[in-house]
């Protein structure tokens, strides 16, 4: 039972990160001088340069922070190459590319909060954007959601940069499941019209619309029944329930991010708890892409990510499996998933790329 609780926690805690920012969702921050700063602090638009003597680099790899935060000149060239170092979704992916498996074709949806559609890292990718509720204006956008889809089909940050990309808008902070359950309901209706070689073929979503812990108050039955309409039209999804979801934390070495034997399950500075059913993948370490009013693009990086993290992650290398092998399921998908980890002395299941493309290459119906 204790076990349970610690994982709902981490669901609710994590799977909404960011949503304080919603609250002003457009309201980007004056920069703000601080005098004391503790490890995994969000440092976002905050002076440093007169706590110098308080810094080191084991404890700026634990901030939130953004290129808008101010650094004591000492410590500016090491946050610098966090940000980029970050960029690196690690284990074996970027070699991936290079092979030119990039997700190219494979078309892929996200449910998440609003975004602008013109950031570097995913500009041109998105082929379409919906709307069910936000009404937020174009020019302006979230925290979290050029973050996830950057993590999906950024170009420097994405596990699956060439997929194509569907977007539906939807709140959370409304706690109402209604807007989720519309955004699933609009991607299987897209999925009618589009042909058998163009359809849909997995959802990212950073959230918990129903299930234990969720913190999702109102129409929790709605994501329930369009869910369950979406699976039996054949469509993945990769969310963050504690009834559905797979998906675990974990963190990569920032300077070795290929080894999966250096990546730790868990959250960084919290007692790790095993779910030996779900899938760890680096969230932690990462670097998103930023971008609150239409073109002043920037980045972010998370020194304690969250499971809002994983989602996009994980879609993203299913979709370079199906580039690859377009005729697997995505049931089956899971399974060459879970058959290709990295198990560690804990029991945890560390996703492991490159084993999966090979399992993929090899499998037979």
């Amino acid at each position: 039972m204790e076990k349970t609780k610690i994982v709902v926690s981490i669901v609710i805690s994590f799977c909404l990160l960011g949503c304080k920012k919603d609250s002003n969702p457009n309201s980007v921050q004056d920069i703000q001088e601080i005098s004391s700063i503790s490890p995994y602090q969000d440092i976002r638009w905050k002076d440093l340069q007169k706590i110098g003597s308080q810094l080191d680099s084991s404890i700026i790899k634990t901030f939130w922070f953004n290129e808008k935060t101010v650094w004591p000149e000492k410590y500016l060239t090491y946050a610098q190459s966090l940000i980029i170092k970050g960029k690196n979704p690690g284990l074996g992916i970027r070699q991936l590319h290079q092979q030119g498996i990039t997700g190219k074709g494979v078309a892929i949806a996200i449910i998440d909060q609003n975004i602008c559609l013109d950031h570097p890292e995913y500009a041109n990718k998105i082929v379409e954007y919906h709307d069910v509720g936000g009404n937020q204006p174009s020019s302006q956008s979230s925290m979290h959601g050029p973050a996830v889809a950057s993590l999906l089909v950024g170009d420097s940050i994405g596990t699956a940069p060439d997929a194509k990309l569907y977007f539906v808008a939807a709140p959370s902070l409304t706690q109402d499941a209604k807007y989720q359950a519309d955004a699933l309901n609009w991607i299987i209706a897209k999925n009618s019209s589009l042909p058998d070689n163009a359809k849909i073929r997995a959802v990212s979503i950073s959230a918990a619309p129903s299930g234990p812990g969720t913190p999702f108050t109102k129409n929790n039955a709605d994501w329930d029944s369009a869910y369950i309409h979406a699976v039996n039209a054949g469509i993945l999804i990769i969310d963050c329930t504690q009834n559905h979801g797979i998906t675990a934390d974990c963190y990569y070495d920032i300077d070795d991010p290929d080894n999966v034997g250096a990546c730790t399950p868990g959250l960084p500075g919290l007692v790790f708890t095993n779910d030996i059913n779900r899938i760890y993948i680096p969230t932690s370490l990462r670097t998103t892409a930023e971008e609150y009013d239409k073109g002043n693009f920037s980045y972010q990086f998370t020194g304690r990510g969250g499971l809002s993290w994983a989602e996009p992650y994980l879609v993203g290398v299913i979709a370079l499996g199906w580039q690859v092998r377009p005729d697997i399921s995505g049931d089956e998908m899971i399974r060459l998933v879970r058959k290709s980890v990295y198990l560690t002395n804990s029991g945890a299941l560390i996703i492991q790329p490159r084993a999966f493309i090979d399992s993929v290459k090899a499998f037979r119906n």
